[in-house]
């Protein structure tokens, strides 16, 4: 089942030092585990949350990537060794399905995230409503782990700020995602997150906020909904385009250039140096160009058209996360330099 999805908007990093007396330590952590696990029923509703990790975590960026969803209020994050607690600041509610989940932002002391971010859910009920949606994140313009998928009832619009969803996911290895716990009978739509700038929090113009364009029905007979394909696009990520420049002339005086020139603002005009082989590879943010090779002879970054050999111009449309390999460019004598008949 193929979703179509549509972007409503479109960090840090820690450097990696080795160890002192060893070799650098760049294997990623694991969650190895949880209370309470997976799918665990009949949760008191006191309980206390914890996830031990494989080695010793940064604390603050573990600290922050451990969360409960629908929302609760955490009173106190504790320590032991490499286990983190959650003591909340109120009782879960009864009968209720929660996922604690781990963020893939969470880093080992050496600076190293997990591999994937970690899903656990559980529920205070004694048994969990039967209603699954699995499927696969496509991501275009980013990478798809680590992408939460957010679970609605239909006509339920989400509230980016409350986590007032129905049920939770979070896109593993591949894109892959479960969602467990949900009532069925039900419709319900799927909103991926995709938290890019890692603050756990959606901020319009950095993060990404997606809706399905299709609602999923969930049934007593038919309470798994498998097979879905969530295509997801970062509207702002950069375009790859890579080609070839011939120089007919033969030409090796100056530097050989593409001359970019957006036709949404014809001010704005690119420059990029073109290796003496011809071959080029550039990222572009997404638009629609006006492109031409030109050789630069004197090197004074503009184009003498009735003395600088040049190829044809081309229209170009450079589309979000997409590569595309463009015709060669040939370069020609400028026709006022041609030999008279």
């Amino acid at each position: 089942m193929a979703v179509a999805m549509f972007a409503l908007v479109a960090s840090g990093c820690a450097r990696k030092q080795p160890p002192t007396g060893g070799p650098p330590d760049l294997d990623p952590p694991l969650v190895i585990a949880s209370d309470p696990d997976s799918g665990a029923t009949s949760v008191p509703r006191d309980a206390r949350l914890s996830v031990e990790f494989s080695e010793g975590m940064d604390p603050r960026s573990t600290t922050v990537g451990v969360e409960v969803a629908p929302r609760v209020d955490v009173k106190q994050r504790r320590w032991s060794g490499r286990r983190l607690t959650l003591v909340l600041a109120d009782s879960l509610r009864r009968d209720h399905a929660y996922t604690l989940f781990v963020g893939s932002d969470a880093r080992d002391r050496h600076g190293n995230p997990l591999r994937v971010g970690r899903a656990i859910p559980f529920t205070t009920a004694a048994t969990f409503p039967p209603g699954i949606i699995e499927g696969e994140v496509l991501a275009t313009g980013f990478t798809a782990p680590g992408t939460y998928l957010w679970c609605y009832p239909e006509g339920v619009e989400p509230d980016s700020t409350a986590r007032d969803f129905e049920a939770v996911g979070l896109a593993g290895e591949g894109g892959a995602f479960r969602i467990t716990g949900l009532n069925v009978p039900g419709r319900y739509r799927l909103w991926a997150f995709a938290d890019l700038n890692k603050n756990h929090s959606f901020e319009p113009g950095q993060d990404l906020l997606a809706g399905a364009d299709t609602t999923l029905s969930l049934t007593a007979g038919q309470a798994l909904a498998s097979g879905v394909r969530l295509r997801v696009v970062n509207p702002r990520a950069p375009g790859r385009v890579k080609g070839t420049v011939l120089d007919s002339l033969r030409d090796s005086r100056g530097t050989l250039r593409l001359i970019v020139i957006s036709e949404s603002d014809s001010t704005r005009r690119l420059l990029y140096d073109i290796d003496p082989s011809g071959a080029y590879d550039f990222g572009w943010e997404p638009g629609t160009y006006r492109v031409r090779a030109f050789r630069d002879t004197d090197r004074n970054k503009v184009w003498k058209r009735d003395e600088e050999g040049a190829s044809e111009e081309r229209r170009v449309v450079v589309s979000p996360g997409e590569s595309q390999e463009l015709p060669t460019f040939v370069l020609v004598r400028p026709k006022s330099a041609e030999p008279s008949p």
